[in-house]
């Protein structure tokens, strides 16, 4: 009979072979006589060293390329629908007019979410925030998995300030399309979405010899105009976009213990006749359309050296570049280009080009029943902020540079696979400087320190039950943008204060195998946070003052709840989310939080035929913000999914992967959203491999 609760270290030896095969989760946990796998027991690779996300003292998701292929994600609101805790905020549909919200933090038109949520791509560093425009502007179909950690027990590794968590993306590898044996690899995929019409084809060509490895992939996408459930047009959903990856590895030294990774990602986006305002709503339509050119660039070459026979030393060297610009031509309403507030409508661009070095090593001081490692590190970067018109300067995206170096250390101890302790604390030290034309308006250069000390603890009380909590300071520094923006009647925000934030977390774990059958399996985690903010950074529009005020006092909190069942023929999980805050000044919900959601999904397996079938739900509560824009009513949508992969014969390699979207047509709007969801949408992708 199999045991209730596989040992911790044994658990993360089977994840992290899943993982490394990139085989099915449910059949690789299966084949090691462990019983099978859930989301919950999936392996988390960045809060520190290596663990499952049920034995991790935080809240964490990580989807996998089987769930990115199943989801079939258009933008990242496809993306993070099944994740607790985070959505997109801004546009509906728009690509090119969606933010990252984490627990109320985050939205289209917050310059602040550079440092409350952090963006990473292969490691490196990524921000972008243009008036009406969103922040992150990559190709889904170039990453086979995404980690989210929510709250600010992230800090300590991404970044003082990081109070709503991280969103870490990782590009494919040749290694993802290369069996024992196989030297190249070639696969097709296509694609079609009923609602716009999107076509999408990809193609991706993988190689091996010897200790070397390398990928390269190309993917285009075009599509019209999509609908909502009334039938009525989402302005602006048109669109062609392609993109590309080159990633090349190489593995050396003694026992292959080193390695030297270098990947080049390329998205760009083009839109003909689009709405300025991409982030949607009323403003849409005021502000006419225009001819607009994103492109998305990310550079990271990485050394890691393991150093075998020294358990001291356990090194990564990086460094990166990510640039993140848009062009946009041919206004419709450019005749009112003029200075101030109308030079929106003038031809622009806009960047931002960040470059990053950072070197991390990790010690292992195991010793005894302990289990201990300190990772300690430094990271210096240079952000570079260009915004011009073609009448010059502009004053609401100014033009700057902001210089980072932050020092950090991280200790992570394991008593008995039992208790697990995880102290830490970051301090950066920031350089801005603005340019003349802000110099002009009043700016100076500024600096300053933020320190973000953080501890995490999780203990196991039994095979089944675990309680876990955090506590956390965060100090952010005020963003190029915060201080820097002006306009006629506004001034720079030169007196702006540190933004902070206290924090607590507290949850439990619970795991069962044996609950129907021998080897069915149930895990959840169950979260509660509660933020105190103080000096919240804000827009003030009322004439004669800065540009931004801080808000003195604020509140946020909540509580999440995950949950994950798998058996051999059936499946099924839970993710709920309730934020709640308020502005301690007008006793007003802030305008950023969430409607109380909840997305379950219900699926069966049917090994014999290669097939999994299933049923999501998404219900979300009527709210009220401060806001009428980001107030809503409440509604539910309905998604049915059907993946096959055939494994023998001549259609093996073969996978198809059909959705439908909003079964029944309803027509609804997200609160953080600004248009009407999308109406009912069949989605199609059917993908080849073939390897020799």
């Amino acid at each position: 009979m199999l045991p209730c609760r596989p040992a911790r270290s044994g658990l993360l030896l089977t994840a992290a072979t899943a993982l490394a095969l990139g085989v099915q989760p449910a059949a690789a946990q299966e084949a090691a006589s462990e019983g099978f796998f859930t989301m919950l027991g999936r392996v988390i690779l960045g809060t520190g060293q290596e663990k499952v996300a049920i034995d991790t003292p935080q809240a964490v998701s990580v989807l996998e390329q089987e769930d990115l292929d199943q989801l079939q994600p258009s933008t990242i609101a496809d993306l993070l629908k099944t994740v607790p805790g985070v959505q997109a905020a801004g546009a509906s549909a728009r690509a090119l007019g969606m933010a990252f919200n984490i627990r109320g933090i985050g939205n289209t038109e917050q310059n602040a979410s550079e440092e409350r949520i952090k963006i990473i791509v292969d490691g490196a560093p990524k921000f972008f925030e243009k008036y009406r425009m969103g922040s992150f502007f990559g190709d889904l179909d170039l990453f086979k998995r995404v980690e989210v950690l929510r709250g600010p027990a992230s800090s300590t590794l991404y970044g003082s300030g990081t109070i709503g968590g991280v969103v870490a993306f990782t590009t494919k590898d040749a290694s993802d399309f290369l069996g024992e044996g196989d030297g190249q690899a070639l696969r097709f995929k296509g694609g079609y979405d009923s609602n716009g019409d999107t076509n999408s084809q990809g193609v991706i060509f993988a190689t091996r010899k010897g200790n070397m490895e390398f990928l390269a992939a190309l993917n285009r996408s075009s599509g019209g105009l999509m609908q909502d459930g009334d039938g009525n047009d989402i302005l602006g959903t048109e669109h062609e976009s392609w993109s590309g990856l080159v990633k090349s590895k190489l593995t050396f030294g003694n026992d292959n213990d080193q390695s030297l990774t270098l990947s080049l990602s390329r998205t760009e986006t083009n839109l003909d006749g689009a709405q300025v305002a991409q982030t949607g709503g009323s403003a849409a339509a005021f502000f006419g359309t225009a001819d607009v050119d994103a492109v998305d660039d990310t550079v990271t070459l990485t050394y890691k050296h393991g150093f075998s026979a020294n358990p001291l030393l356990d090194l990564t060297v990086q460094l990166s570049y990510t640039d993140t610009s848009t062009k946009q031509r041919n206004f419709s309403l450019g005749a009112m280009c003029s200075p101030g507030t109308f030079q929106v409508l003038c031809d622009n661009d806009a960047a931002y080009a960040t470059t990053t070095l950072k070197i991390e090593n990790t010690a292992d001081l195991s010793t005894g029943a302990w289990e201990n490692y300190l990772t300690f590190g430094i990271q210096v970067s240079e952000q570079e902020r260009t915004a011009t018109s073609s009448l010059g300067a502009l004053g609401f995206h100014p033009e700057g540079t902001d210089r980072k170096t932050g020092v950090y250390v991280q200790g992570e101890f394991t008593w008995n696979d039992r208790l697990t302790i995880i102290p830490g604390v970051r301090v950066d030290f920031g350089d801005r400087t603005p340019s003349a034309a802000s110099i002009a308006a009043g700016a100076t250069d500024t600096s300053d320190t933020a320190i973000s000390p953080k501890l995490s603890v999780l203990y196991e009380i039994n095979d089944n039950w675990g309680v876990f909590g955090t506590l956390a300071r965060t100090e952010r520094m005020p963003t190029l943008d915060e201080l820097y923006s002006y306009d006629p009647d506004e001034p720079p925000s030169m007196d702006l204060d540190k933004e902070e934030a206290d924090s607590i977390e507290l949850g439990f774990t619970y795991q069962k195998q044996g609950i129907f059958t021998g080897d069915d399996v149930l895990q959840l985690k169950a979260t509660a946070f509660h933020n105190d903010l103080t000096n919240l950074i804000a827009r003030d529009s009322t004439s004669g003052t800065p540009y931004y005020t801080n808000i003195r006092d604020a509140e946020i909190w909540g509580a999440e709840l995950e949950a994950h069942y798998e058996a051999e023929r059936w499946f099924g999980s839970l993710a709920w989310s309730h934020v709640k805050s308020k502005d301690a000044s007008t006793g007003l919900t802030l305008a950023d939080t969430p409607a109380e959601n909840v997305a379950l999904t219900l699926g069966a397996k049917l090994p014999d035929q290669n097939l999994v079938l299933g049923w999501r739900g998404y219900y979300f509560d009527g709210i009220t913000t401060s806001s009428a824009t980001t107030s809503g009513s409440a509604y539910d949508t309905h998604d049915l999914f059907v993946t096959w992969r055939p494994d023998q014969g001549a259609l093996a390699g073969l996978e198809v992967n059909f959705t439908v979207e909003n079964v029944f047509d309803k027509t609804y709007r997200n609160n953080l959203a600004l248009d009407n969801g999308v109406g009912r949408n069949a989605k199609l992708s059917v993908g080849k491999a073939f390897t020799w």
